[in-house]
């Protein structure tokens, strides 16, 4: 040590400019040190500020009331609606936002997220949508039964359209007209079952006439798909309790989410305050559109954490409900098919639980099934019906394919009233299931209307 300071000593007294130049730059290092330590980690400190104030008001707030606001849709593209949503958080996550008043932009930047997975998901403006559902308010019931007839104008066009094809060519009724005529049933997804019933009803009654003109066919399928179809036919819900529970069961993807948007948007437009509760807690992302849903109808929205115990939130939901004197709660529950046996034992639990929570509820539990899917919609009632006590079924996406037949097989074979048709992506186009109206719809043809 003292050979290293008389090395100092000497280098000082021969060189003193040296240590001078030398200090200095220590100097300036520690300087430099000091700015990014402190200085340039206050950037990172306010964007992750911002992050966590983001996130907090995303997804942890559990209870959620947001004001009544104007018309909305999103019809089920739940197939995509993931990966959307997932594309729109990462382009969010990357951008920066000022400091001031962060509160407000984090809302807009809410908005904007929300707008544009609308804007994906069905492809609609949302004004545009706005302007087309006070239109549907102010139709008449010719101008709603126009429109029940579009909707079922595939399937009018599969089953009607090529019934009246076959019978024209056809001079008088022999076996080769019975096999084409099972042939056209079966084709419109009516089942196997369900058709050889109507012929049978309807060779009988022909053959009780003496009937011999193929057109008589016709106007006694009729008759008969009447007859099934007002057995099936649902009574109207009637909120006689206070909250009044709807439990929404329905395999991924039939359109389960926005039926419960668009009953939250019927409700709320008969004055009732609903809340709906997401206990599909495996799938962020219909959680998210489900939320978005409730925002725009002006309900509650109540949901857990990512995986927790969906009846857990359900337990949380009729609580929540009876503490705030809401008139409807809705709630929505998972859907992996995949899993049978883990989601009927899991169905069966949160039925429990409401049960136990609230005297006689659920006091409706609806099945949402997917048109378009056929005779696969028919099994997948039956294996949710061994499970759990479904009071109702709804049928969706009617308007997107011919196989609309298939209602006459559910009437036919479940035993389950039909509460609810979908014949569009406009919220007045969840109907309820009308016998008469349907038969009509399906049945006219050209220029007819409705007497």
């Amino acid at each position: 040590m003292e050979s290293i300071i008389s090395s100092l000593n000497n280098i000082y007294e021969t060189n003193p400019e040296l240590i001078l130049v030398g200090g200095a730059v220590s100097v300036m290092v520690l300087i430099s040190v000091f700015i990014l330590l402190f200085v340039g980690r206050k950037p990172e400190k306010k964007q992750e500020e911002i992050e966590l104030q983001d996130v907090s008001q995303i997804q942890s707030a559990q209870l959620e009331t947001f004001p009544q606001s104007g018309e909305e849709t999103a019809e089920d593209g739940e197939s995509s609606i993931e990966e959307i949503t997932d594309e729109l958080i990462e382009k969010e996550s990357a951008e920066t936002f000022e400091l001031d008043e962060p509160e407000e932009l984090v809302d807009e930047q809410i908005e904007e997220i929300e707008d544009e997975i609308r804007t994906k998901t069905d492809g609609t403006d949302f004004e545009e949508q706005e302007k087309i559902e006070e239109e549907v308010e102010e139709e008449t019931k010719e101008g709603l039964f126009s429109r029940l007839r579009v909707g079922l104008s595939r399937t009018q066009a599969g089953l009607i359209a090529r019934l009246d094809d076959m019978l024209a060519i056809r001079k008088e009724i022999d076996a080769n007209l019975w096999d084409d005529f099972e042939e056209t049933l079966i084709m419109a997804d009516i089942g196997v079952g369900t058709t050889m019933k109507l012929r049978q009803e309807i060779e009988g009654k022909l053959t009780k006439k003496s009937l011999r003109d193929p057109t008589a066919i016709k106007s006694t399928l009729r008759e008969e798909i009447l007859k099934t179809l007002k057995k099936a036919e649902g009574s109207p819900i009637v909120l006689n309790v206070k909250p009044f529970v709807l439990m929404v069961a329905g395999v991924n993807g039939v359109g389960k989410t926005t039926t419960i948007g668009k009953l939250a948007y019927r409700f709320r437009k008969e004055g009732k305050s609903v809340m709906v509760a997401a206990a599909d807690t495996f799938r962020a992302a219909a959680v998210e559109q489900l939320e978005i849903w409730a925002k725009r109808v002006g309900s509650d929205f109540l949901k857990g954490q990512s995986g927790v115990d969906p009846s857990a939130v359900a337990f949380d939901a009729v609580k929540a409900s009876l503490g705030r004197g809401t008139d409807v709660l809705i709630i929505d529950t998972a859907g992996r098919l995949h899993t049978k046996t883990n989601l009927m034992d899991e169905l069966k639990k949160v039925r429990r639980v409401i049960g136990r929570e609230l005297e006689g509820a659920p006091h409706e539990t609806l099945l949402v099934l997917d048109a378009t899917t056929g005779q696969n919609a028919i099994q997948q009632a039956k294996m949710f019906k061994e499970a759990i006590d479904v009071t109702g079924i709804a049928l969706t996406k009617l308007d997107g394919t011919a196989k609309g037949g298939v209602i006459v097989a559910i009437a036919d074979e479940l035993n389950i009233p039909v509460k609810f048709i979908g014949i569009g992506e406009s919220l007045g186009d969840l109907r309820e299931f009308k016998a008469e109206e349907f038969v009509e719809a399906l049945f006219l043809s050209g220029k007819e209307t409705l007497h």
